[in-house]
């Protein structure tokens, strides 16, 4: 079965071992939610040093085209700083929905609860 791609985003903080610990489990539920998620967080720091202009501007350009790519906009933690927000920005003139983790675990179990004890349709 084919998984949507599914793009996380959160207002990231100072501390990049929490934050990693922090992406590294949204995407454990958004993927257990039945998509495929994709984080610039984890993915872009491997190879591409931040410190360097060209770098930093690849990153972004990198980051957006996994955007543009993806099927869902998934707005985890709390608050919204100038990153979550210019993503929502973009999913929304790119025509992506855009919701948040709790919408993503909502929808899920409101999902399985309806279906519980039905046979396959």
């Amino acid at each position: 079965m084919k998984r949507p791609l599914a793009y996380i985003t959160a207002p990231w903080g100072g501390n990049e071992i929490e934050n990693t610990e922090d992406a590294a489990g949204y995407c454990r539920k958004v993927y257990d939610a039945g998509f495929s998620p994709i984080c610039p967080l984890l993915l872009l720091p491997l190879f591409l040093n931040d410190a360097i202009p060209q770098e930093h501007k690849d990153g972004i350009d990198m980051a957006r085209d996994y955007l543009r790519r993806s099927h869902v906009l998934v707005v985890c933690g709390h608050g919204a700083d100038e990153t979550v927000k210019s993503d929502i920005a973009v999913a929304e003139r790119l025509h992506i929905t855009a919701t948040t983790l709790d919408g993503i675990l909502t929808v899920k179990g409101q999902g399985r609860e309806e279906n519980k004890g039905k046979g396959l349709r």
